[in-house]
């Protein structure tokens, strides 16, 4: 079975950068006979610092997620942060993804399986993999016909993350796809005086280590420039080298 593959810039920052990056995963696609899923946020609502670019909005990002869907022939992802999102949300894309934060609230969690999309529920940074149980069940409960469950590190003290690989051949005990977030993975989070740190060297041992334990899927943020990326530029892959790191884990 073929490993689901999702990436994209964290946020909307321009309609050029969101073609930039979907012209790219286009060709990767074509070359290599996958189906990349496009992701990128409409609001960034958990940013660090109040002054941080959030993104275009609700109602303009959809705008721009549909454009890249019809334009490029792309399944989309994005993610929500509160109920009312969710019905719009899920007339555009085809994933709906409910952050780590967010992973047990169970209003968002209903709103989201209601919309009858594919949901993708990221781990909480304070959970285990076993954990995630509770918020399968509440969205299967709701009617959410396929949830995948996606692993992003655990808070070791303050500003930092680490990743226990073993989460992954627990949340398969749940569901049949596991997901690695291979960026978010390597955050230094609120460590940037104001802003999330991290150090994107370390994204491709990330994905690799979550192939050797058995991850269905890899969620990679990239960025043509992710040192001027307007949020978490550290933590995003060079768009240039996406490419080469789906090859070793194909």
């Amino acid at each position: 079975m073929q490993p689901v593959f999702i990436a994209g810039p964290c946020v909307i920052e321009s309609q050029e950068l969101l073609d930039t990056v979907a012209e790219k995963l286009v060709e990767i696609n074509h070359r290599l006979g996958i189906d990349i899923i496009f992701k990128s946020s409409f609001d960034k609502a958990n940013r660090t610092s109040i002054h941080s670019f959030r993104g275009p909005g609700l109602e303009k990002g959809l705008q721009m997620l549909n454009d890249i869907k019809e334009k490029y022939g792309l399944r989309v992802l994005t993610d929500i942060h509160e109920s009312y999102q969710a019905e719009a949300v899920g007339k555009v894309v085809d994933v709906i993804q409910i952050p780590a934060f967010l992973c047990r609230q169970t209003d968002l969690l209903i709103a989201a399986a209601k919309t009858g999309k594919t949901l993708n529920i990221k781990k909480a940074q304070f959970l285990s993999g076993k954990d995630m149980r509770y918020p399968v069940e509440k969205a299967l409960d709701a009617g959410a016909e396929e949830v995948w469950l996606t692993e992003r590190g655990n808070c070791f003290g303050y500003n930092n993350l680490v990743v226990d690989f073993r989460n992954i051949p627990d949340m398969k005990d749940i569901v049949p796809t596991v997901i690695m977030d291979c960026t978010h993975s390597v955050q230094r989070p609120g460590a940037g005086n104001g802003t999330t740190a991290g150090d994107r060297r370390f994204v491709p041992s990330m994905a690799l280590a979550a192939k050797a334990f058995g991850a269905t899927g890899y969620f990679l943020e990239v960025h043509p420039n992710p040192d001027h990326g307007l949020s978490d530029g550290p933590n995003m892959l060079e768009l240039n080298k996406l490419e080469s790191l789906i090859k070793e884990l194909l």
